[in-house]
Formats: structure tokens, C-alpha cells, sequence
């Protein structure tokens, strides 16, 4: 707020103040006290003044009271006479404080009513008004009030000065009052002359401590880390015109650049808008807002009037293009001023005293000049002329704001691809131009026109392209890869000086560093739960993982943070962006392996952070995940990694491997022992082996040491040493008690379920692009989650990475636990499975434990109806994935198609899992009368046989007759009714079949089922395959 502003500044000038001015929140509630103090004293001068030299703050805030009030009462006064007053009270105290007589010569006790009157004036001072005479009476009464009490009330034994004044206007009282009313109104128009009121306002009205100053989080967290940040080792910055010039580049494709004023009113089902939900998770930032812009809304239609203010406000706490650029911009206003204090420096270093009007102007224009001189900034805009030939509402909208962009920081630039139709040999041909263009009056202004050989996007990856046709407009010899979700803040941009001289700082010898990696902090944490979960994890990625994979580890690479390159180094050496299809999909981390591997050094540094904005939602960090999975799935089999991992030394190989792949191979590895775990018991439970184990004599003896042995390490099952580096972090920089009680109320907000299901995430995508490659860019979307996600597009999501897999362990633990529930004891069950049935219910249920109103009836009912919908609809081309199932398992069998033979073969024999429960369950079903005979296995493959038999039949049966023959259909279903019930009974009555085989059987025959899907859609797609690529060998060889 504008109080706590206020309350944090410290004067730009000492305004004639004979000691230290102090920060007002250090000086807070010091002159209340004082006067309490002293209004009831009893005591000496000496001891008076000894109990206030016992807080140096607060005879610091007296002294200064008392001089800056002199100064402002002598400048208000334009009347000599009154001048001369002023002169003589204060030389009658400062006389009166060197004979040890204050307590003698002043009303000790009249001080908190002379205090009263000067907090009345003092706000009517600092008050904003449109004509300065309305208030000139209100003013001069007030005044004439003060200066009553002092004359009369505070002085004891009053001065000549004072006695004379008095003298000449005794028989006229109306005479005497005049003397106050020359007052000079125009030094409400001087900054610095009201900086000193509104300090001295401060000084008297704030009672309360301000240690808490500012109450904002975030404020308070940037002036902390500030202020630590000064103490940390970092080279020394050099002047302005002496440092290294760089340039800042950013990608954009079509996310937000500004939130327009219908997506802010936008609401969801509930009836919540975007506006709405950011007013109530900062109201504290919105009530500041409103206090900036002066304005007090009545209701919502009322802020219409500040709808361009309100549009900025909130797409400044979303993950938008105008976020990023304002804060890039941040370095250009550091520069600027900066280089105006260096030269007012060099000014003072060379005898000048004081600076005139235009030697000040000169000033400014050269700090402008030297700013754009080191430092450029080019946002990629990848289709702005698309955008900006376009037609449609929303691309016309994103072109304006960008341009306004321009306009507004008219060093910003902006890149992008223009496609242009062109006469080439009397035919018309594609033209593709990288052109830089910036901001003018009203319109952009073309730059540079660069010609290329075809278009970028079509033979590598968006992104990538789309840094690598733009970084020939940049400049320097340093260049920060900015992502567009990205801020920074105007009191790190100050520290880029010192960030840049690491490249030549000597620590470093002769191996120079050719990535400088910076800290980040996500600003997105308190949006929700699940944005403070993954705030938390990627803080301690960000800060002690850096850390220890730069020092002492030496494998650190880029990850799509905000790293300095030596520009020089990698232009020459390959680029920064890797931008082959697919195998290049996470192109960061492969600009990081080609550093290392040309010879380069990368290095970590916290003393500057920059802020980094992460996905909100369950299934914007599912996408997120799924697609970082699948770039480390083609980072495994990648040419680059093969290289480090052959050229680096045995201890840093294995460093590069555990912190690369090697925690996507892990996890895999760790999700694959569950199912090893599982099926193994399923065998031992099935073939009668745990049976005979655990009922051996030798054996029952040693149980109960086996479950005590159990209980203690199931403890780290639940994966609590994952935490410890997230903890040491936050212990580090907030206290270790603070740390714990994040971490517990993390768990309590249910963290270790998110967690749980996003290793799901993980271990599906990774493990289907080692399988059969085809990773992609996944769009997560950046906005905020305030709508309620559909059951049909979570099952599209998670049917196949959680739902199916979750179902799979949740059989195999029930089978586990039915068949075995007779001689094993119910404890040594619950050691061995409770962190696999957490990790079952995690995949099945986390889509909805975190999804808004996601147990609400109605929804749950809509959902359904959605659902069906969604499932009966029929595909074909044409169809989106939302509108069919069918359009959308076609889309989910895509990576099969480019399936090689090992691929199908392992596929098949991964599949083949699911005969197991048929085999094991048939031999335990009551009807098989504890035969071991091969032919109970061959008659339930039989009778297999006949479901899929009889369900083909009526689905014949449905498309032949349905519509024309509705009768015989009828009674085709009749007839098969009756044989079912007929068998069903004779199996009943006469082979002893039970209500508990007909379950056991579904749970036998479901997975049989399931394993004949799986092969068949393999072996459909894999001849497509062959095929396709057989006619292009066969066109290629014609």
C-alpha cells in the first residue's frame, strides 16, 4: 500500500535534518512513547534525556520531529515576522536543552494535544486536493491553532522574542491572528518538501509496531532475499559504458499477451469469473490496486470505467506475454538509472558541485543512448503476421496487444516468420522472411528482412525454430533465454552487471563458464494447493539441486530456465536450440549437453533470481509432465547422452546419469518392481508355494519377527526421503520449523497423493516413448483453473496412463489377498500392500480428490451423461478427440504405427501377463473340484470361446435386424436368454458351480479379455505400418 510504501522509504535528501533519517517503520510508535514518557515525567533534564538516549531509534525520531517540523512551520510561514517566531522558540529550546531546563521552561504535559493538532494539519498538508485555495482556511485555522498552544500552552517561562510579538497585538485579538495567515500554498507542489510532511505524519500517527511491514508475502519475501542477496559473493560491478552488452530472447507463439475484459467476466458454472477468484486469493494486492488507481468501486459494472487498469492488474499475477515483457524491461530501467548515478559520480569525482537543468537533460539522454547500447530485448512472435493479417477476434486481439507492447517500450522488438506468395521463374512460390520489426507512432516499423531457405517449423520443433530464425537479431556477447511464463524484478534487474562479469571473473581460471544458470522463484504457489505443491518441488529443484549438480558435481546443464549464454561461444558452436522433430522435443537440456561437450562450463549463481510461472491445474501439470517424460524418454536415446556418458569419468558419469535419465529410469524401474512384486505373489498364492511356506513349523516361528522387520521399513515405502531436499531448502531459507509445518500441511492438503499419481505420469510416458518413440509437444495452457474438467476429457487423459494401470494392481491385490486370506495373518498383509493400495487409490481417485466441485452430485451426474455421450458417438475424419471415443483411441493407438518389430515383440510379451489370473483362478473355482487337470484350463478357454461367440452373435444380430427385423431379433435374445439361465441353472444344480465362482471368474477372465484387445490393436497397426513404409520404398526406387 502507498502507507507501507511510505512507511519502508528512506528521504532522498537529509532536508536539512541533523541526524540519521531511519526508515519511518524502524522509527515506528518511538514519538508516541516519547510523549507518554515525557507528559508525566518527574525527574531531571538529565535523567529525561538519559531514558531517551536508551533507544538510539528513538533519539533519532525526537531530534528529527523536532527539526522537521521547525523547517516546515519556517517554509509554510512567508511573513518574516513569523519567520522570526519560529527562529526564536526553537533557539529558546535548543538554549533551554543546554541548561538542563526543558522540564522547567516547557508544558511537558501539553505536548500530546500540540501533537493532536499537527496530526490535523499535517493531513490536511498531504491531502490531494484539485484547488489549493479551498483548504487555504482550513489550513491557516489549524495552524493558528498550533502555534496558540505553543505560544500559550507549551511555553512555561516564554521567551523575549515571544513577549514582544505578544506585546505589539495585545489590545487587538482579531490582529493577532493574522499574523499566521501568509502561508505559501505552492510547497504542496514540491516533492521534497512534501516527502518531509508525510515523514513527519508518519513519525507522530504510527502507535503500533510496524515490524510486520509490508504485510504482502511476496513483497516481503523479494526485499528479504533483496537484502541477503547484498551479502552473498559476486564480482564486483563495472560501470555501465564498461559492462558486457546482452540481449534477452523470448518465444511466443499464441499464449495471452493481455487478458481482455471478457475473459475477466467470464464465469464458470459456479458463477465464478477470473476476476472474481484473483480478488479473493489477493485481496490484500487488490485493495492496493484500487488505492494506486484512486478509485472506489461500487459494484462490479462500476469498474468499466478502470477496465484497461484492471485487464493489466490481473494479467500481471497470471503467465502472460505482458508479465514478461514488463519485466525483461526492468533491465533497461536499471541500466538507465544506474548509468544517470554513475555519471553523476564521475561528476563529483571531478569537482563538480551542483548540476544544471541542462546538464541534467544531457545526462538522461546519454544514460537512454548507453542502455540501448548493452542491452536488447526481441520477443519471437513466431506467427504475428499471421496474427496480424488474421481475421478472427482473438488472433486480431493478440496482434494489438503486442503492438501496443511496442509502443509502450519502444526498445522492445519483435521477430517473426512472414510468408509471402512470390513470382519465381514465371511461377508462384512460397517466400518464408525472418523480419525484425518495432514499435512507432501507431503502427509497427519494419527492420531487418532476412530471406530463408524454407520454413523453419517444418523440420524442427516449434519452439526451438522459433528461437533460431530470431537469434540473429540479437546482440552482445550474452544472451538470456527468457520462456514466456517467465517475470523479473526491477531490484534483481540491478545485479545483471554483476552476473555478467562471472564470464571473466578469475575464480573461474583459465575454463570459463559459457552458461551462467540463475535462480527462480515460481510466483504461481498461491493459486492453488496443487501450484503450491509444485512451487515447492521446483524451488528445491531450482535452488539446492542447482546447487550441488553445478558444484561439486559438474553436471549441470540448461532446463528452459532463465541462463545466461556466452552468446560468442554458442553461435559459433552450434546455437542454443536443438530443433530436430521429436528427438530434439526438449531442446533446453540439449543446449546445456552441446555446451559440455564443445568444451564449455555451466555454473550456478543465487545471488539474482527471476520469476518462472508453473501449470495451476491437475491436467495442465499431467500434460507438463507427460511431455518432460517423453523428452527424457528421447533423451535416453539420444546420440548426446551417449557421448557424455562415454567421455565423462566414471563419478560423473553416474552424477549426469541420476540426475538426467537416470530419475525417469529409476521411477520406471520402481513402478515395474510393484508389478514383479505383485505377479510374483500372485504365482506363490495360486501354485499353493506361500501356503506350504508360511504353514511350514520351521517358518511360524519366525513370523513375528518378519512383520516387526516389515513395519520398520515400510516407513520409507511411503517415499519420505523424496521430501528431504524440499525440507533442507526451506529449512535453509525460512527456519527448519517452518519447513516442517509446510511439510506437514502439504500433507494434510494431500501432496503425497498428487505426487503418487504424477510418478504415474511419468512412468507412462517415458516408458512408451522407449518403447515406440513419437514424443510430442503437449500445450498445457497457462490460465487459471476455475472451471470444473468433465469425467470424459480426465478419462481421455488418465484412461490409459492411471486407470487401467491403477485397476490392474488393484486385481492383482485382491486376488492376493482372497486367496490367501486363510492362512496368512491379516498384519503381515497390511506391511507387505498398504503402500500399494495408497498407490492404487492415488491413480484412480486423484482426478478427482483435485478437481473443482469434483464430488458435487450434479456435476457427477452432468459428467455421466457426458460420458455416455462422448463414449456412443461415432469417429471418422473430421472428428475431434472431444467429440468421439473412437476419434480418440484412433489418436491413442498414433505411437503404433511407427512401431518397430522388438517393439511389437515386447509389447506381445508384456501383454501375456494377463493369462495369469485365468490359469491361477480356474484351479480354485468350487466347480473344478480341486482337479489339476490340463482340461480345466482348456474347458475355461472354452468356455471363453463361447461368451465371445454369443456376444458376436447379438452384435450381428443388431446390425442385420435391429432396424427391419425387430421381432426375430427379439427373440434371437429370448433364445440366448433362455440358454444362459438353462446352463447357468445345470451348473448350479448338478457341477456344484457357486455365487463366488462367477466372481472369481470375471476377475479371471476380464484380464484375458483385456490381454486380446491389447494384441489385436498391436497387430492391426503394426502391417499398416510395414505397409506404408514398403510403397514408399517402392515410389522412392520408381
Amino acid at each position: 500500500s502507498n502507507r507501507e510504501k511510505d512507511l519502508l522509504l528512506v528521504p532522498s535528501s537529509s532536508g536539512g535534518v541533523s541526524v540519521i533519517q531511519w526508515p519511518p517503520f524502524l522509527l515506528a510508535s518511538k514519538i508516541p512513547i516519547a510523549l507518554n514518557m515525557a507528559k508525566d515525567f518527574k525527574g531531571t533534564d538529565k535523567e529525561l534525556i538519559k531514558k531517551i538516549e536508551r533507544d538510539n531509534y528513538m533519539l533519532y525520531a525526537v531530534i528529527e520531529c523536532y527539526e522537521s517540523l521547525r523547517d516546515i512551520l519556517t517554509d509554510l510561514f512567508t511573513d518574516q515576522h513569523d519567520k522570526d517566531l519560529i527562529k526564536g522558540i526553537c533557539k529558546h529550546v535548543e538554549s533551554s536543552r543546554e541548561e538542563q531546563k526543558l522540564l522547567s521552561n516547557i508544558r511537558m504535559s501539553e505536548l500530546p494535544q500540540l501533537s493532536s493538532r499537527l496530526e490535523k494539519l499535517l493531513n490536511l498538508l498531504k491531502s490531494e486536493h484539485e484547488d489549493l485555495e479551498s483548504v487555504r482556511t482550513p489550513i491557516i485555522n489549524v495552524l493558528q491553532d498550533v502555534m496558540e498552544i505553543i505560544t500559550q500552552d507549551v511555553m512555561a517561562n516564554k521567551p523575549e522574542i515571544l513577549k514582544g510579538f505578544q506585546g505589539e497585538t495585545t489590545d487587538n485579538d482579531e490582529e493577532r491572528k493574522q499574523k499566521y495567515e501568509n502561508i505559501d500554498l505552492n510547497l504542496m507542489a514540491n516533492s521534497t518538501w512534501m516527502e518531509k510532511v508525510v515523514r513527519l505524519h508518519l513519525l507522530l500517527t504510527v502507535k503500533e509496531s510496524a515490524i510486520n511491514v509490508p504485510t504482502n508475502l511476496d513483497a516481503r519475501r523479494r526485499m528479504t532475499f533483496f537484502a541477503n542477496s547484498l551479502f552473498m559473493k559476486m564480482p564486483t560491478a563495472p560501470e555501465v559504458h564498461e559492462m558486457m552488452s546482452f540481449s534477452v530472447l523470448t518465444p511466443y507463439y499464441k499464449e495471452e499477451v493481455l487478458y481482455s475484459e471478457d475473459e475477466l467476466r467470464r464465469k464458470n458454472e459456479d458463477g465464478i469469473s477470473t476476476l472474481f477468484y484473483l480478488q479473493k486469493i489477493y485481496p490484500d494486492e487488490w485493495s492496493n490496486f484500487l488505492e494506486r488507481i484512486k478509485f472506489v468501486p461500487k459494484d462490479e459494472d462500476s469498474l468499466k470505467e478502470k477496465m484497461d487498469d484492471v485487464r493489466h492488474w490481473v494479467s500481471y499475477r497470471g503467465q502472460t506475454l505482458a508479465r514478461t515483457v514488463r519485466g525483461m524491461m526492468y533491465y533497461r530501467k536499471a541500466l538507465e538509472l544506474q548509468c544517470s548515478l554513475d555519471m553523476k559520480k564521475d561528476w563529483v569525482n571531478a569537482g563538480g558541485s551542483q548540476v544544471s537543468y541542462q546538464e541534467q537533460m544531457a545526462y538522461a539522454a546519454k544514460s537512454v543512448a548507453i542502455a540501448d547500447i548493452k542491452f536488447t530485448y526481441v520477443v519471437s512472435c513466431q506467427i504475428y503476421g499471421v496474427q496480424k493479417a488474421s481475421k478472427e477476434l482473438q488472433e486480431k486481439l493478440r496482434y494489438q496487444n503486442i503492438l501496443n507492447l511496442m509502443i509502450k517500450y519502444p526498445s522492445l522488438r519483435v521477430a517473426y516468420i512472414d510468408e509471402k506468395e512470390e513470382m519465381v521463374d514465371g511461377k508462384s512460390e512460397k517466400s518464408y522472411y525472418s523480419v525484425l520489426v518495432k514499435g512507432g507512432d501507431k503502427w509497427d516499423e519494419e527492420i531487418y528482412r532476412i530471406r530463408l531457405p524454407g520454413k523453419p517449423t517444418a523440420i524442427g520443433e516449434g519452439k526451438p525454430e522459433n528461437q533460431n530464425h530470431a537469434i540473429i537479431f540479437t546482440r552482445g556477447e550474452a544472451l538470456q533465454t527468457i520462456d514466456m511464463n517467465q517475470d523479473n524484478y526491477l531490484e534483481e534487474a540491478f545485479k545483471i552487471r554483476n552476473v555478467l562479469e562471472e564470464f571473466h571473473a578469475k575464480k573461474h581460471g583459465t575454463h570459463k563458464p559459457t552458461i551462467l544458470g540463475l535462480r527462480e522463484h515460481i510466483f504461481t504457489g498461491s493459486v492453488s494447493s496443487l501450484a503450491w505443491f509444485m512451487s515447492n518441488q521446483e524451488t528445491s529443484f531450482v535452488t539446492i539441486g542447482q546447487r550441488v549438480l553445478a558444484n561439486p558435481l559438474r553436471v549441470r546443464f540448461h532446463y528452459g530456465h532463465p541462463d545466461v549464454f556466452d552468446r560468442i561461444f554458442h553461435i559459433s558452436r552450434g546455437g542454443i536450440s536443438k530443433a530436430s522433430k521429436v528427438i530434439n522435443l526438449s531442446e533446453d537440456i540439449f543446449a546445456g549437453y552441446n555446451s559440455t561437450m564443445r568444451g564449455g562450463k555451466v555454473t550456478h549463481h543465487e545471488y539474482m533470481q527471476v520469476g518462472k510461472g508453473r501449470d495451476v491445474g491437475m491436467n495442465q501439470i499431467s500434460l507438463f509432465e507427460a511431455k518432460v517424460a517423453s523428452g527424457n524418454g528421447e533423451q535416453t536415446l539420444s546420440r548426446d547422452v551417449y557421448r557424455l556418458g562415454r567421455r565423462f569419468d566414471f563419478y560423473r558419469m553416474l552424477s549426469f546419469y541420476f540426475t538426467t535419465v537416470g530419475f525417469y529410469f529409476s521411477s520406471m524401474l520402481t513402478v515395474l518392481t510393484v508389478y514383479v512384486f505383485l505377479y510374483g505373489r500372485l504365482y506363490l498364492v495360486m501354485s499353493g508355494l506361500e501356503r506350504s511356506i508360511l504353514e511350514d513349523p520351521r517358518i511360524q516361528s519366525n513370523l513375528k519377527p518378519l512383520e516387526n522387520a516389515l513395519a520398520s521399513q515400510s516407513v520409507f515405502q511411503i517415499g519420505l526421503l523424496l521430501v528431504l531436499p524440499m525440507v533442507m531448502e526451506v529449512g535453509l531459507e525460512k527456519g527448519f520449523r517452518t519447513a516442517i509445518g509446510e511439510f506437514i500441511i502439504m500433507q494434510l492438503e494431500l501432496a503425497a497423493v498428487f505426487f503418487t499419481f504424477q510418478l504415474g505420469s511419468k512412468v507412462h510416458y517415458y516408458g512408451q516413448t522407449i518403447l515406440h518413440g513419437g514424443a510430442k509437444y503437449r500445450a498445457t495452457g497457462r490460465g487459471f483453473v476455475v472451471v470444473h474438467a468433465k469425467f470424459a476429457e480426465n478419462y481421455r487423459l488418465y484412461s490409459r496412463s492411471h486407470f487401467v494401470k491403477g485397476l490392474e494392481l488393484m486385481i492383482l491385490l485382491i486376488v492376493y489377498l482372497v486367496y490367501g486370506k486363510s492362512y496368512r495373518s491379516s498384519n503381515l498383509y497390511l506391511f507387505v500392500t498398504y503402500t500399494m493400495w495408497f498407490l492404487v487409490a492415488s491413480w484412480l481417485f486423484a482426478p478427482f480428490l483435485f478437481n473443482p466441485s469434483g464430488f458435487e452430485w450434479e456435476k457427477t451426474v452432468n459428467d455421466w451423461v457426458d460420458w455416455k455421450k462422448w463414449m456412443g458417438n461415432r469417429g471418422g475424419i473430421g472428428i475431434a478427440v472431444e467429440s468421439s471415443w473412437e476419434s480418440w483411441w484412433e489418436g491413442e493407438q498414433g505411437h503404433l504405427r511407427s512401431m518397430s518389430a522388438r517393439g511389437l515383440l515386447l509389447e506381445i510379451i508384456l501383454d501375456l501377463r494377463f493369462l495369469i489370473y485365468q490359469y491361477g483362478i480356474v484351479y480354485h473355482l468350487h466347480i473344478a473340484h480341486h482337479s489339476r487337470s490340463i482340461l480345466v484350463y482348456a474347458l475355461s478357454w472354452l468356455v471363453m470361446l463361447t461368451v465371445l461367440v454369443v456376444l458376436k452373435l447379438v452384435s450381428m444380430g443388431r446390425r442385420r435386424f435391429g432396424t427391419e427385423f425387430q421381432l426375430m431379433f427379439r427373440i434371437l435374445k429370448a433364445l440366448l436368454f433362455l440358454g444362459f439361465v438353462s446352463v447357468m441353472t445345470v451348473l448350479f444344480v448338478v457341477c456344484g458351480l457357486t455365487i463366488g465362482d462367477v466372481f472369481a471368474s470375471i476377475l479371471g477372465f476380464m484380464p484375458t479379455g483385456w490381454a486380446f484387445l491389447l494384441v489385436s490393436s498391436y497387430l492391426c497397426c503394426y502391417p499398416l505400418t510395414r505397409g506404408k513404409k514398403r510403397e514408399r520404398k517402392g515410389k522412392k526406387k520408381y
